[in-house]
């Protein structure tokens, strides 16, 4: 097969690597791409927003699949297109992606199924959200409906910074038009895991479970971020949990899909807060977690090509899934000053001390080749996965391999997987 995968991420080279190690593979080719593509992909350099020439390259090198990793071609209906062309893609239709394109249209879709979630409200204008703050107590949830890269969801313990909150997305519009339209909803105490799964309009595929960390510090304080590490399996989602999940959230979610006519065949991402074991829905999305994919795909065995393919064709019945036994911890390496600005251009060093291990994975984020030195390209800069056979020995595995790399102003959490211990 020739496949053709979408994005720059860490979880682009995470599903990249998992691919090339396919036995149906014959030629890979990742685009955009980031400072690690050469080594196992051929980069045509396209950019993700130019349908028209990734379908002309799709169909010149007879692309058998094409996988999306970023929610944003999705949205705006990159499977469409290619449907139309005749071409084979992992991923929704853009019906389908708008559980994460609007989180709006998602909560009223999770009301009518039955789907155990925050009670919300949502508003169009700043002065009835404001208003609204008056009748519910903190902490206020506050939801950007549209994308905005994981960042659009923010919690305050008092009305005041609520009002800026509000101010922010509203009037400064620091979302975009995503923030013009949000969701207040009530806060749920508990601890926050994620499910991902395979769907292919008939059939439900759950992956391992994962355990997300957003916040910037150590401690889950400072600003939320695209994620700042997973771990996973998250022992929170225990079986009794996992079978809640499969019961009160991905079976409704399947069926309402087929009640309003919605083929959807990709993955669905689950955000969950699990409350005394109970899952409530926290925030679905259309593709494959960043980082939970690069703490879960270590750990699958099974060929990730044949299943991504059963999927696109709506064969998922037929697939087989195997997990290695033990943890994957993943840390990422940020720029300094992320999520806010930050500098780019730094060189990274220490990386060549990780090589030619089978218990360690370096997946790329924002990095790029300049003269042949790799340097820092973006935000999340670097994520490192390490194996291990107890959560404890892939974490103090994956922080002895990150001591080994550096880069100037280089940033990481020290407490990836803190809460998964504690149910150990």
């Amino acid at each position: 097969m020739n496949v053709l995968v979408l994005g720059s991420g860490g979880r682009e080279h995470a599903l990249a690597y998992k691919i090339s190690q396919s036995k149906l593979l014959d030629r890979l080719f990742w685009t955009p791409g980031n400072g690690a593509t050469e080594e196992i992909a051929e980069n045509p350099h396209i950019e993700l927003d130019d349908f028209e020439s990734l379908v002309k390259f799709a169909r010149e090198n007879k692309i058998d699949l094409t996988v999306v990793g970023p929610e944003a071609p999705l949205v705006k209906g990159i499977a469409d297109i290619f449907d139309e062309n005749g071409l084979k893609i992992f991923g929704p239709f853009s019906r389908g992606a708008m559980i994460e394109g609007s989180k709006i249209f998602a909560k009223n879709l999770m009301k009518e199924a039955g789907i155990p979630t925050a009670e919300y409200r949502a508003f169009y204008d700043e002065k009835s959200a404001k208003t609204y703050l008056n009748e519910i107590k903190p902490p206020y949830v506050i939801k950007a409906d549209g994308l905005a890269a994981g960042k659009g969801v923010v919690i305050t313990e008092d009305k005041e910074s609520a009002y800026k909150v509000l101010d922010d997305m509203f009037e400064k519009k620091i979302f975009g038009e995503s923030g013009t339209r949000v969701v207040i909803e009530e806060f749920l105490a508990g601890e926050e895991a994620t499910v991902l799964a395979l769907f292919d309009g008939e059939s439900i595929v759950p992956l391992i479970s994962s355990q997300d960390h957003k916040p910037v510090f150590d401690n889950d304080r400072g600003p939320n971020t695209g994620g700042m590490g997973a771990i996973a399996p998250a022992p929170v989602v225990n079986d009794r949990v996992m079978q809640r999940v499969l019961e009160r959230i991905l079976l409704p979610l399947k069926n309402s899909f087929k009640e309003k006519n919605i083929l959807y065949r990709g993955v669905v991402y689950a955000g969950l807060m699990i409350v005394d074991e109970n899952p409530y829905v926290v925030e679905f999305n259309c593709r494959f977690g960043d980082p939970e994919a690069e703490a879960v795909l270590p750990l699958l065995e099974s060929d990730i090509l044949e299943l991504l393919l059963l999927t696109a064709k709506g064969r998922l019945n037929e697939s087989s899934l195997k997990w290695k036994n033990g943890y994957c911890c993943d840390v990422v390496l940020c720029s300094g000053g992320y999520p806010g600005k930050y500098e780019k251009g730094k060189e990274i060093h220490g990386l060549e001390n990780l090589k030619n291990r089978d218990d360690v994975f370096v997946f790329h984020a924002g990095t790029k080749k300049v003269d042949g030195r790799l340097v820092t390209n973006g935000g999340r800069v670097l994520n490192i996965a390490a194996l291990g056979d107890t959560l404890k020995s892939a974490i103090d595995k994956a922080y002895r391999y990150v001591d080994m790399v550096s880069f100037d102003g280089v940033h990481f959490r020290r407490d990836i997987g803190y809460r998964g211990l504690k149910h150990l």
